[in-house]
């Protein structure tokens, strides 16, 4: 898969939910590994922030990103959209401090992106599969969220407010395409006794009815909701009967949930990454949310440390290379002989690593067995092969190799990652753990395929003098 971005500028005019600030909003195309960064261009120099949760400075009453004491707040309905869209790389220019609220939703970021146009760009797409469960809980909050690995991208939302509203209610997204049709249109709510306290605060200044789900949450008077009315410039307002001000028709039933789904994907984004796995939020909010993504970010860049330093001990094999011990001084070692030898040559060895080929041929004798049409080496014949590689190293430990045979005690963390075929090079790379002790060997089993891991293990062996020959 390839990065993406936008192929022309497209902008957005609206107010701030909490400042009520009119700002201009350009999403414009960026070159690949740009990531997302916003641009203050009401400021001197045009500071840039990056959106990554490192930059996170206040998640209160939303997502608020600062670099160098310059902010963007309410960020996570433009990065939702931005992100569930597969959209990489771009530059979001703001003229103001606060991303419009627009109808409170991410609907009209994906009517933007659509009129821009999303196209690939050269560079290639890193997607991770997370390996471990991670989770986060605020038991004062009753806030849980936790990831397990899984091969695709998934999230699972349930919201609890204890109100006859909103006791609950569950969102789910399978598919990441399905963002637009089933996620994007919901809007952000808020509790009708939390519209007060929150002019007292100075927020929601961009407020006005139309961008919001205000949810019923206490007994109201008549003269209670007609002073509402006054204060958001609206003829009138009444309690509808689901308990929600009839402001707004609710577009889903569970629209509350969803948003609270949009939101998480929002956060998401500033893992600065993509990545596979089930997430699964009981009562997510802004500060729960970023609190797990800072232990996605960290589970990816140990992912990525662990694999830059995998790649430097990717054995490099050369058919022309020069064989440090062909078959017939293998066969001297070790006892096996055809059809169940399974190393041809050794082309590196030291006091703690060797280094192994077995060349897979299309007559071997057990393609017609295993997968004739497609033919397959089955996964413990490498895991043989590895042995066989391993045994070498043991042997050379003592004078007289011929007269010891080695014996695998157990093998832990067996792993397969890729099929091997007729044609294949199979590169065995065999690791001591540990100084052998009695006999006792604990070794790390690696198999390599065009510099790609296939198959690995971790293996405990002993060498036993032969009491007859």
């Amino acid at each position: 898969m390839k990065q993406k971005t936008i192929k022309k500028e497209v902008s957005l005019i609206g107010s701030g939910l909490h400042n009520g600030q009119k700002t201009t909003l350009k999403i414009l195309p960026a070159p690949s590994n740009t990531g997302y960064v916003f641009i203050r261009t009401d400021i001197k120099n045009k500071p840039q922030i990056k959106a990554i949760v490192d930059n996170v400075s206040d998640t209160s009453r939303n997502t608020t990103i600062s670099q160098n004491d310059v902010t963007v707040n309410t960020v996570e309905h433009l990065l939702a959209a931005t992100y569930a869209l597969g959209i990489d790389n771009v530059y979001f220019e703001i003229n103001g401090p606060e991303v419009p609220i627009l109808d409170g939703s991410a609907k009209f970021f994906v009517e933007a992106y659509h009129k821009a146009g999303i196209i690939e760009q050269n560079a290639k797409l890193e997607i991770y599969d997370l390996t471990e469960n991670l989770s986060f809980k605020d038991e004062e909050r009753d806030v849980e969220l936790s990831v397990y690995p899984d091969n695709s991208f998934k999230i699972d939302v349930l919201i609890d407010y204890k109100s006859d509203f909103l006791s609950n209610q569950f969102a789910t997204l399978c598919n990441i395409k399905n963002f637009t049709k089933d996620i994007s249109i919901c809007r952000t709510f808020v509790f009708l006794s939390e519209l007060e306290p929150l002019l007292r605060m100075d927020l929601i200044k961009g407020g006005d009815l139309y961008n919001a789900i205000v949810i019923v949450d206490k007994k109201c008077s008549q003269k209670e909701l007609d002073r509402l009315a006054k204060l958001f410039n609206k003829p009138s307002v009444s309690i509808h009967s689901r308990g929600i001000l009839n402001n707004i028709k609710l577009q889903f039933n569970n629209e509350p949930a969803r948003h609270k789904l949009l939101d998480l994907i929002g956060d998401l984004a500033l893992t600065g990454y993509r990545f596979n796995a089930n997430i699964i939020a009981r009562k997510p909010g802004h500060y729960g949310n970023t609190e797990l993504v800072k232990l996605i970010r960290n589970h990816i860049l140990s992912i990525q440390n662990k694999s830059n330093t995998d790649k430097n001990n990717i054995p490099i094999y050369n058919s022309d290379a020069k064989t440090i011990m062909g078959l017939k001084e293998i066969q001297k070692l070790l006892p096996h002989r055809f059809p169940f030898l399974f190393v041809d040559k050794i082309i590196s060895y030291s006091e703690n690593e060797v280094i192994g080929v077995k060349n897979i041929t299309n007559d071997e004798y057990f393609f017609p067995g295993h997968f004739p049409n497609e033919p397959v080496m089955p996964g413990v014949l490498q895991i043989e092969a590895m042995a066989q590689t391993g045994g070498i190293l043991v042997l050379k430990t003592v004078p007289d190799p011929e007269n010891y045979l080695t014996f695998f005690l157990k093998i832990n963390n067996v792993k397969f990652r890729q099929k091997v075929i007729p044609g294949d090079s199979l590169i065995m790379k065999l690791t001591l753990l540990e100084p052998i002790k009695r006999g006792i060997a604990h070794m790390k089993g690696e198999a390599f395929v065009d510099n790609k891991l296939v198959s690995e293990a971790e293996m405990h062996a002993q060498i036993i003098k032969q009491t007859t020959k």
